[in-house]
């Protein structure tokens, strides 16, 4: 298991020289930020980043993220440019040593939640959501400014890009993200680069949106629209574990079994009855997943790849990035250090 730990660039409040204190830490989780989307990334960029992750002391080998054009996701007759550029960005990427790359296939939004600083009962804040929040929220109003959120559209251009996803459902979504794999994964196996996706986050349809990343029986679909080990997941157990549906352990173990995952995101979620859900802290018993025997599975399966703390509480008075502060992020990866160095020393 290679520790990682995500980082926005310069202008990330977390200075990555205090990413690379944390114990056990190899690799940084970065991307080139000042890029439009669908566009392809400058040498120039992407040997920065490098440089930057180098000279502290880590490793540049996992991209989060190299976003997907929506033209590709809806399959209009411009994909095909767009295809050509993330190509492009996979061979600068290898070239530069980069092993793994996350991305999500998650229309117009990304990971979404209702609010940013609900108050546990500890008083730190952490993300949540809820579904009678999100009920009552419209994105067509332009007044929705949260994660997943992309605040360069204007009202106009969100209702515009809803119209445009009026025909495509899960299968067309399907068969949109098989003609990009068919297109991509070639030269991801020349570049030596794993392409890892992420699930959809939360699993299930919001704002009348088609999504299938969202289950095991998904996932068993996508890994076979191109059966190649570069063809892979970055296995979220909060996304995965934000729906009473999937028993994130099983498909754990299931996955890292076949070699399929590429990239961990390891977060505890506490599940309600209706899917609705907050992040909490790492630890097993603050959340309603088993960190501790999720990690096992992955130890016993012998997996070498990739993990991160994902979203982290805001404690200690911290403030930035809602779910990418400092503090308990790291203590979420000293938390599963400690796990795998006791799963390492009873194999002997």
């Amino acid at each position: 298991m290679k520790l990682s730990f995500r980082w926005y660039g310069e202008d990330d409040p977390v200075k990555i020289g205090y990413i690379r204190q944390i114990p056990f830490m190899h690799s940084i989780v970065t991307a080139v930020y000042d890029v439009p989307v669908g566009e392809v990334w400058s040498v120039e960029s992407i040997e920065k980043l490098k440089k930057t992750t180098e000279d502290n002391g880590l490793h540049f080998d996992v991209i989060e993220s190299v976003p997907v054009h929506e033209d590709i996701k809806i399959g209009l007759d411009t994909r095909d440019q767009y295809i050509e550029n993330y190509k492009e960005n996979i061979r600068r990427l290898g070239a530069a040593g980069v092993k793994v790359i996350c991305y999500n296939f998650m229309p117009i939004f990304d990971w979404t939640r209702t609010q940013l600083d609900y108050v546990l009962p500890d008083q730190s804040t952490a993300l949540v959501y809820f579904k009678e929040q999100l009920e009552k929220m419209d994105p067509l109003t332009g007044e929705l400014s949260l994660p997943g959120w992309d605040a360069s559209y204007t009202k106009e251009g969100m209702k515009e890009l809803f119209d445009k996803y009026k025909d495509v459902d899960e299968e067309k979504l399907f068969s949109n993200l098989e003609y990009f794999l068919k297109a991509i994964i070639p030269v991801a196996e020349e570049a030596g680069v794993k392409m890892a996706i992420h699930p959809d986050d939360p699993p299930y349809s919001i704002f009348g949106l088609p999504r299938i990343i969202t289950g095991e029986k998904n996932v068993d679909r996508f890994l076979k629209l191109v059966d190649s080990e570069y063809n892979g997941l970055t296995f979220c157990t909060g996304s995965f574990g934000s729906s009473n549906a999937n028993d994130v352990l099983e498909m754990v173990d299931k996955y890292s079994k076949m070699g399929r995952i590429h990239f961990m995101h390891v977060r505890n979620v506490k599940l309600y009855p209706d899917d609705s859900f907050e992040e909490s802290a790492h630890y097993s018993p603050c959340g309603s997943l088993d960190i501790v025997a999720i990690l096992k599975a992955l130890h016993r399966n012998g997996f070498d790849g990739y993990l991160r703390p994902d979203h982290g509480r805001m404690i200690w008075g911290e403030t930035g990035r809602p779910g990418y502060g400092l503090y308990d992020r790291a203590l979420g990866a000293s938390y599963m250090t400690g796990i795998w160095e006791t799963l390492s020393k009873l194999d002997k």
